[in-house]
């Protein structure tokens, strides 16, 4: 039997902001521990990157280390050194890269979100395999927006657009060389203007902001470019799971993700 690639998972855990309208609607102590069908998502996400045989240890960025008491399992794990914890940083691209900066060299590296809870080993390996299979520095997961729309109708979604359709991030993120950490450190302008795709774009040079706007742009003309830019190699890593590009931001996506939850189990 080969030999499985191994990475250590980053979840960022942080809320964006002090007064989280979500946890404050949950009456609990952070974003984090939200409950989805009884679980909070972090344990979730925690439970998931547990099983993937790609996964071989776990840190977690972003709530205060006394907040995991919330959950018995994370407890637990924290103290049995299953899962480690690190203070977090200003925001969640400085806390993913300051959490990378503290590792061996060498280490690959998957990042992903608290807010993710249906997330899945099978999606975890299904997004590592193929970040493996690219041969690029970084993967980018990504799913098609039309997929979502036809399985999930009620999802809100950010959407970027290209000549070759309209995608969505999946919270999946994996860095495979020393090489993949500038993108890290790149990430914290990019985090800024994560909804507003032309800003993002305009990154790339004005030219492609032109073709961008007149739909010219494909998704893989557009990383070509921003790997050009970044000296890295970056591959958009598709994923057939219109659910890996659903996370929970607002009330309405807790109750969508309850239902899919809830008929999954």
């Amino acid at each position: 039997m080969s030999e499985v690639a191994t990475f250590t998972a980053v979840v960022l855990a942080a809320d964006r902001n002090a007064q989280d309208p979500l946890a404050a609607a949950a009456g609990v102590c952070c974003k984090a521990m939200v409950r989805i069908d009884g679980t909070p998502m972090l344990e979730r996400v925690v439970t998931a990157l547990s099983a993937s045989r790609h996964v071989d240890a776990i840190v977690i960025s972003g709530v205060r280390r006394e907040q995991l008491a919330g959950s018995e399992f994370l407890a637990t794990a924290l103290a049995a050194g299953t899962i480690r914890w690190t203070e977090p940083c200003e925001s969640p691209s400085a806390s993913a890269y300051n959490a990378m900066q503290s590792l061996p060299p060498g280490t690959a590296v998957l990042v992903t979100t608290a807010d993710h809870p249906l997330l899945r080993a099978e999606i975890v390996d299904e997004f590592l395999q193929r970040s493996l299979a690219s041969g690029a520095d970084v993967g980018v997961g990504l799913t098609d927006y039309a997929g979502i729309r036809a399985r999930f109708p009620a999802a809100k979604k950010t959407v970027t657009r290209f000549r070759d359709g309209g995608f969505c991030g999946c919270n999946l993120f994996s860095f495979m060389t020393p090489a993949s950490h500038r993108v890290a450190a790149a990430w914290r302008h990019v985090e800024q203007q994560r909804k507003n795709p032309l800003r993002i774009i305009r990154q790339l040079g004005w030219w492609s902001v032109l073709r961008y706007l007149l739909g010219w742009m494909t998704l893989r003309q557009a990383l070509d470019q921003l790997s050009r830019r970044l000296d890295v190699s970056i591959a958009p890593i598709h994923l057939p799971y219109p659910e890996a590009a659903i996370d929970v931001d607002s009330i309405a996506d807790q109750q969508l993700v309850e239902g899919i939850a809830g008929t999954r189990n």
